[in-house]
């Protein structure tokens, strides 16, 4: 907003002139979801307190101690998330970028179906909340609207191919595979998100560091000279997303605050769908899939951990971990909270860093 509006008067007011640089408003956009965060976190969470009761219904199968520690804490602290990075989106990126709003869109309409997942498991005193098979419907109907959307802005070079790693020139066009391959990505990672969200501050530091590394991706496949430099596919317009980045990175440091452990509050469905959408739909629109995969690995690790548990119960009759997903597997070994929080945090850090180097390794 503030773009559109200033810099039409960066000719009679020299320093509007700063709104241009993504640098400046990305910096703007930090800071904003921030001060939003600590302004209104502790409101939101009084008002969730007053309003759950007893809070999120805590599993029963779970590891023994969260009965204990966790009952009584609120949920749907994502509608923290969900302010804080709309209304920094909304003051600091070009409204007129398509880009943002199919964004946007991913992580208010994921936002939207963790609401309604948190507000059955509220109402209904379990832990099942929305069917899944409904849930999922509905992600993949916003996940192909919102790419059909980024189709139609991206160049038609470049609308339905897949960009690999390390090899500088290679594009693949999956043609009309690229509608479930992208709408897998947003699905995937919203719901990878979902299942690491199992201890306080366990989820949003991986996110956020997530968020750095494509705000990083977009502000340079967005800029032709960068692109042109790394050998990567210039994506025009695609930079503004760095913004949207950001905000996020603002809006998982003042949630921390509120759920670094003991936790005051949860960000339930609400915060870790949205939040999973939102990363996935980013590395739809600059062309980075399979590199959220690597910087996301954490998630992957998680997700993986899920699916192997399952298959071999129903296989074999027996499981591969004590508990899945793999987080409560070490709490069941008997590692305590923050050991295993902090340990994974310093995984999320190197997966990161192993994800940027492909933007070089070329």
């Amino acid at each position: 907003m503030l773009f559109n509006f200033l810099v039409p008067l960066s000719d009679d007011f020299f320093v509007f002139n700063l709104f241009r640089y993504l640098t400046f408003r990305s910096g703007g956009a930090v800071i904003t979801a921030l001060v939003i965060s600590f302004i209104l976190g502790p409101r939101i969470i009084s008002w969730l307190k007053s309003k759950q009761g007893e809070g999120q219904p805590i599993r029963e199968d779970g590891p023994e101690g969260h009965l204990l520690t966790k009952k009584g804490t609120p949920t749907m602290g994502g509608f923290l998330i969900l302010i804080a990075i709309t209304v920094s989106t909304l003051l600091w990126a070009d409204l007129t970028n398509g880009y943002v709003w199919s964004v946007l869109l991913v992580t208010g309409g994921f936002g939207m179906i963790g609401f309604v997942d948190d507000y059955l498991k509220l109402t209904q005193r379990n832990t099942k909340g929305l069917p899944g098979r409904v849930k999922l419907i509905a992600q993949i109907i916003i996940g192909a609207a919102a790419t059909f959307w980024v189709m139609q802005l991206s160049p038609d070079t470049m609308a339905t191919h897949l960009a690999v790693p390390f090899f500088k020139s290679l594009l693949i066009n999956l043609t009309w595979f690229f509608l479930p391959f992208a709408i897998l990505v947003m699905v995937g990672s919203s719901n990878a998100v979902n299942l690491t969200d199992g201890l306080d501050g366990l989820a949003i530091v991986p996110v956020m560091i997530a968020a750095v590394c494509f705000a990083l991706i977009a502000y340079l496949v967005g800029n032709s000279v960068f692109a042109e430099y790394l050998q990567l596919h210039f994506v025009p317009g695609s930079g503004e997303l760095a913004v949207f980045c950001a905000a996020l990175v603002g809006a998982s440091l003042g949630f921390l605050w509120f759920n670094a452990p003991p936790a005051m509050v949860f960000m339930g469905d609400t915060g870790s769908l949205s939040m999973g959408g939102a990363l996935g739909s980013i590395a739809v629109v600059t062309k980075h899939e399979l590199v959220l995969a690597i910087i996301g690995g954490l998630f992957v690790l998680e997700t993986v951990s899920v699916i192997v548990q399952v298959a071999s119960f129903k296989l074999t009759g027996k499981r591969v971990f004590r508990m899945a997903p793999l987080h409560h597997h070490f709490e069941k070994k008997g590692w305590a909270e923050p050991t295993i929080v902090i340990r994974f945090w310093i995984i999320a850090m190197i997966l990161a860093i192993v994800g940027l180097a492909t933007l070089k390794l070329r």
